[in-house]
């Protein structure tokens, strides 16, 4: 995955570091979690790779606080992400971009929030994809980069945007 990282985030710059070191805080919980449960008899390559693709394209999003300085709305960057992996031939690990935002988004929540989205489920569907999604609920972007927030901490968030998605994380 570094390799795809580095070819979309070619110069060493703030936002690949903040870039890697978000999405190893990611791939280290979702792979913690994989260790602690063998049962779930997870990929750990699609698991370790989704983890690190995940935000792959944030760059094409304008969000300044994280030194995204594209021309999309950031909530953009799960389909912006699916695009790069798709033409990488990345293509399961392109769902995991698409399907990450939030705790997945609905159709239903696309419509009815007028979120500037194709109007589909976009919700983790494989124990990878839900995995990836709930490690990527813990670490920040923006603010204490280093702090692993709480399972609390999280569903606090969570609950700002709605039932269904508490109930998905």
């Amino acid at each position: 995955p570094l390799e795809v990282i580095l070819k979309y985030y070619p110069d060493d710059s703030e936002l690949r570091r903040l870039l890697i070191h978000h999405s190893t805080q990611v791939a280290a919980h979702a792979l913690g979690v994989a260790a602690r449960h063998p049962e779930l008899n997870l990929n750990t390559d699609v698991l370790y790779r989704g983890a690190m693709l995940h935000d792959i394209g944030i760059f094409r999003c304008n969000a300044p606080d994280i030194y995204c300085v594209g021309d999309l709305p950031y909530i953009c960057h799960g389909i912006e992400g699916r695009k790069i992996l798709e033409q990488e031939g990345l293509d399961r690990h392109a769902l995991v971009c698409e399907r990450h935002t939030g705790a997945g988004l609905s159709a239903d929540n696309i419509i009815n929030q007028h979120l500037p989205l194709p109007h589909r489920d976009m919700l983790p569907l494989s124990v990878e994809e839900q995995l990836v999604c709930y490690a990527d609920k813990f670490f920040s972007k923006s603010g204490n980069l280093t702090e692993e927030k709480s399972v609390e901490h999280v569903m606090q968030q969570m609950k700002k945007f709605g039932d269904d998605s508490l109930q998905r994380f």
